[in-house]
């Protein structure tokens, strides 16, 4: 029976954006600012950002100890906020609309691996979240998925499909409980 050899990863096709010595200067700018409490302004955050090639709308929170892999694979709309210990995994774009809310310690995934090639291929996949969506604390989204406007994935469930507007998710799988009412 076939086994999995990881020797054999190559994945020519994936091209992360970016050269070398950009990628090098986000690993650093990215540890020494991002994932650590050290600069807790969210204003020098969104201006680094920018620098390096993210789309960031006016009023985006950003809190101390997020991960973000690419920022030249992001774009984030007006007020949203991103939460204490988020791993934005953007190997390819990640759209967050305005006022979307992704709470602590959530993950967006935009990379996993085909378990069934023996080579463990890259699989990628954008992840979109409409304006007014919030990700539960501890939630995880995977690649592909879309969740359409105002819809909530609550805390420490995982997104491996679409979540319809104005929806609320749970579980793993996460499947739609009820509807949002917002008043």
């Amino acid at each position: 029976m076939p086994q999995t050899d990881l020797s054999l990863y190559t994945n020519p096709e994936y091209n992360p954006g970016g050269n070398g010595l950009k990628r090098l200067i986000w690993l650093y700018i990215n540890a020494l600012i991002f994932k650590t409490s050290l600069v807790p302004v969210s204003a020098v955050k969104r201006g680094l950002l920018r620098l390096f090639g993210a789309r960031i709308a006016k009023g985006v929170v950003i809190k101390p100890c997020v991960n973000i892999k690419y920022p030249w694979n992001l774009s984030i709309g007006q007020n949203a906020w991103i939460g204490e210990g988020v791993w934005l995994d953007s190997l390819v774009l990640i759209n967050i609309g305005a006022n979307a809310c992704i709470s602590q310690g959530a993950m967006l995934l935009t990379g996993s691996h085909d378990y069934k090639k023996q080579t463990f291929n890259l699989i990628t996949g954008t992840i979109t979240l409409a304006d007014g969506v919030w990700i539960g604390g501890g939630a995880i989204v995977n690649q592909g998925v879309i969740a359409e406007s105002h819809s909530v994935l609550t805390a420490g469930s995982v997104a491996n499909k679409n979540l319809d507007a104005y929806g609320i998710y749970q579980g793993n799988p996460a499947v739609k409980m009820r509807e949002r009412v917002i008043n």
